[in-house]
């Protein structure tokens, strides 16, 4: 059988075992002896780079998926903003009205120690103000019949003009405001028929019925049933 070209010939065979067996005899001792320090640290130290590079790219590779995530959600949430800024510049001028009047009693219905600009103590003065900065002569309506005393008010920026808010606060400590504003023309019309004079709004717990009346814009918000916030906004526009 032709032998293969790693191996060598049956013949010679004998000779290099010879061979193999004297290098031995003569290197025994190198052969036995521990691995050279040097040779270790080396060998450790081609480990530890190694390690050190496939730690670098298992981290470079999971920062760039933290990077990917966080600018997916950022565009995300600016898609968002944009988005509902857009609905809001829309949204009709009432929807916009009704909208600030109960993000106004959300944040101030919560105060206890400056819930008005103004107390109800001072309310001949607080109407004359925001009268004159309404440009309209504006009425206190009183809800003490339905359990509700004044608090005071404050002045309120809004788009075109001004806007005031009454706060009305009950005996357990409920709260109620009533927001006031110019509108558009647009939505100064008057109800088409089949259209109520009061309209509804929802955000959230916070609900509100608003109407327009000659310009004005009127929003009566609260945490209260739809059928009860109902009737005091029946009160409120009689004495209006």
């Amino acid at each position: 059988m032709k032998p293969t070209p790693s191996s060598p010939p049956d013949t010679d065979q004998p000779a290099w075992r010879a061979q193999r067996d004297a290098l031995r005899r003569l290197h025994g001792e190198v052969l036995d002896e521990p691995i050279p320090p040097s040779l270790l640290a080396a060998a450790e130290m081609v480990a530890a780079r190694q390690d050190q590079h496939a730690r670098w790219i298992r981290w470079s590779g999971i920062a760039a998926g933290l990077l990917i995530a966080f600018g997916a959600g950022w565009l995300g949430s600016l898609e968002w903003t944009t988005q509902r800024q857009a609905l809001l510049a829309k949204a009709p001028p009432t929807r916009e009205f009704v909208h600030a009047a109960a993000v106004a009693h959300r944040v101030y219905t919560p105060e206890t120690r400056h819930p008005v600009e103004v107390a109800a103590a001072e309310q001949q003065h607080l109407v004359q103000w925001l009268s004159k900065r309404l440009d309209k002569p504006l009425k206190v309506p009183d809800l003490s019949a339905q359990g509700y005393a004044l608090v005071g008010g404050r002045l309120l920026p809004g788009v075109p003009g001004a806007r005031a808010q009454f706060m009305f606060e009950r005996g357990d400590g409920e709260r109620l405001t009533l927001y006031i504003g110019s509108v558009e023309a647009a939505a100064a019309r008057p109800p088409q028929p089949g259209e109520t004079a009061f309209r509804y709004s929802a955000e959230g717990p916070v609900s509100s019925f608003y109407w327009v009346d000659q310009g004005f814009g009127y929003a009566l918000t609260g945490n209260l049933p739809r059928e009860v916030l109902l009737s005091l906004a029946g009160a409120v526009y009689r004495q209006l």
